[in-house]
């Protein structure tokens, strides 16, 4: 099974996930799946796939009104990843940081 982190980079991959997830981010509100799939040459098939990717992740909810769905962005999963890559961004400043100190002092 895919760790939770697995699976938000898998969704924001995709330049169409990314897409789709920052217009319904945008819009502030459920947008029908419908009006999503009419923004792309990918058909209704297509998105509802890349939609179903961005939902196990996490990133965005599907609701139901009647015949229709509609899906609602959730940016809060991506505060994992962001945590995940401040112990990075971390790591590289001290070690930037030790290089710049080495440097100084063979100069």
């Amino acid at each position: 099974m895919q760790d939770k982190i697995t699976k938000i980079l898998k969704a924001i991959a995709d330049p169409t996930r990314r897409e789709i997830f920052h217009a319904l981010v945008v819009a502030s509100t459920a947008l029908p799946i419908t009006q999503i799939s009419n923004q792309y040459e990918i058909s209704r098939q297509g998105i509802t796939k890349h939609i179903k990717t961005l939902e196990e992740a996490g990133l965005v909810q599907i609701t139901s009104k009647g015949r229709e769905r509609f899906c609602i962005a959730d940016p809060q999963p991506l505060q994992e990843v962001n945590k995940w890559l401040k112990f990075y961004e971390k790591f590289w400043e001290d070690t930037l940081g030790d290089l710049q100190s080495y440097l100084d002092n063979k100069a």
